[in-house]
């Protein structure tokens, strides 16, 4: 079952991008996603555990986040949180997975700009109309 969450984070790796046989373009990543909390104690900083997360995007999303992230940028993603547990003979692990519906540049830390890509039409086969994808 997958379950909806936002994380806000870095992003650890620098996305990758690739184009399947089929055309489908996917863009993944690594996200550290940390918490920090200010103790009244010490008044300081103390950062809290890490939690890593693949993140994976697809069609447009996936070519537009290919073009606009970088390692190294803070950045909100949200979408369907997915664990699979993992055994490859030798070892066994668990893997958690954003699939991203939405992804930006955390303002908190820093500006964008955004730039509006224009829609690509596909025909059909069968008829000569314009579809425009929803």
């Amino acid at each position: 079952m997958a379950e909806f969450y936002t994380a806000v984070g870095l992003v650890a790796t620098t996305p990758r991008n690739i184009v399947t046989s089929e055309g489908l373009s996917v863009t993944s990543f690594r996200l550290a996603a940390g918490s920090r909390r200010f103790d009244r104690d010490t008044a300081a900083w103390v950062d809290g555990e890490t939690n890593w997360f693949t993140v994976v995007a697809f069609r447009q999303l996936a070519e537009n986040a290919s073009k606009s992230l970088a390692k190294g940028d803070r950045v909100v993603v949200s979408g369907r949180l997915k664990v699979r547990d993992w055994d490859n003979g030798e070892r066994t692990g668990t893997a958690i997975e954003i699939e991203a519906d939405s992804l930006g540049h955390d303002l908190l830390f820093g500006t964008s700009a955004f730039e509006k890509v224009a829609r690509q039409t596909q025909q059909t086969e069968d008829s000569d109309s314009t579809l425009q994808p929803a």
